[in-house]
């Protein structure tokens, strides 16, 4: 049976995304206005038939989740005018990825992290084979995953951390071509899978 991703129409993607919602964190109010706000760019493109997401390897040198898979973003800074201006900045800094090419399309829920930030992952399609510059002090690799391959309930497993005395689902995928796609980078895959399929089973 095939997996209702590989054939989902552009404008069902968009019109499920832009009616999302997204639900804040529950934390105590002090920790949650302690965090500082700062955005991701989900990329996603269509291509052989199905869509899929871009996601990178950080460099081993980076001050922060060096050499994990992540999606590319940062923290908001006073030239921001918001969340999408974030993301759309550090796309093009890590990418190369223009934000004249990106269609961005929604907003998925804001994801705390123990560093101290509450993450905004804005989902965007862009152009499938759009040419890339990685930042090479910051992107050791580009790859893309099939979004098929994400909803695949095997591929993934789960488990609990405490943070602020409160447990917490950490997921990690089976690695997917020599990569291992886990914390937040998966929980707002998993958080997107369940968006698109209407269900909140992908993610707790």
């Amino acid at each position: 049976m095939r997996n209702p991703l590989s054939e989902m129409p552009r404008e069902v993607l968009i019109r499920r995304l832009q009616a999302h919602k997204p639900r804040p964190p529950t934390l105590p109010p002090s920790l949650l206005r302690s965090l500082r706000p700062a955005a991701v760019l989900v990329p996603l493109f269509w291509r052989d038939g199905e869509w899929h997401v871009l996601l990178t390897r950080r460099t081993d040198t980076v001050p922060r989740h060096r050499g994990q898979v992540a999606l590319p973003g940062g923290v908001q800074e006073p030239g921001d005018v918001d969340i999408v201006a974030v993301a759309l900045r550090e796309a093009h800094e890590e990418l190369g990825i223009t934000p004249n090419v990106v269609d961005v399309i929604g907003v998925l829920d804001p994801q705390p992290v123990i560093t101290g930030y509450l993450v905004h992952p804005v989902v965007g399609i862009i152009p499938a084979g759009f040419p890339l510059s990685p930042a090479p002090d910051e992107i050791a690799r580009v790859f893309d995953v099939p979004l098929s391959w994400l909803a695949q309930p095997h591929r993934v497993r789960v488990e609990y951390r405490q943070w602020a005395r409160i447990r917490y689902p950490v997921y990690f995928y089976e690695p997917y071509d020599g990569e291992v796609i886990w914390g937040l980078t998966a929980r707002v895959l998993r958080n997107l899978l369940g968006v698109l399929f209407m269900e909140r089973s992908f993610i707790e």
